[in-house]
């Protein structure tokens, strides 16, 4: 399932559904910290929701998460994420939310139907300060970047540091 969080448009500028990147490399920061082990990963590498019977609500894992995508329900007081609609890949069905987007921003495939299709360049390598993580979800980036020659962003220090250079 994919949640779409509510955004003040007065106070922000996008709304984007927070879809599970399914971290390969760290495996899933999110399920290593869970202390009742209610997050699994599939064979497959699918992160799961967790398992609302072991769960006790800590928030290790939504603070875990590099993208911030699993949330608590304060009513339940049980973690909800994606978790790629497992039920219906693994019957060979699309996720919904690339089932149902209108503008095919969203897509299910292969990494070869990924670049066939063009639209920009496949990234699933993401800087976080000094982590690195690869994931099983790539996000397209626009071919403009690739005309700025925009590899990472660069960390809080680099960057002070260059504007420090600039303004000297």
């Amino acid at each position: 399932m994919v949640f779409v969080d509510f955004l003040d448009r007065r106070e922000t500028t996008a709304t984007l559904p927070t879809v599970c990147m399914h971290c390969q490399d760290p495996p899933a920061p999110c399920a290593q910290v869970c202390p009742t082990q209610a997050i699994l990963i599939t064979s497959d590498g699918v992160v799961q929701e967790a398992n609302k019977e072991r769960c006790i609500a800590c928030e290790n894992c939504l603070h875990a998460c590099p993208f911030g995508v699993p949330k608590l329900d304060p009513v339940e007081r049980q973690q909800y994420k994606c978790n790629m609609c497992y039920d219906r890949v693994v019957e060979g069905k699309k996720p919904m939310c690339a089932t149902v987007c209108p503008s095919g921003a969203i897509f299910y495939g292969t990494h070869e139907e990924l670049a066939a299709r063009q639209r920009g360049k496949p990234v699933n390598v993401h800087q976080f300060g000094r982590q690195t993580v690869r994931t099983r979800v790539y996000v397209v980036a626009p071919p403009v970047l690739e005309l700025l020659s925009v590899e990472r962003l660069p960390d809080y220090e680099e960057a002070v540091e260059r504007i420090e250079k600039r303004e000297g």
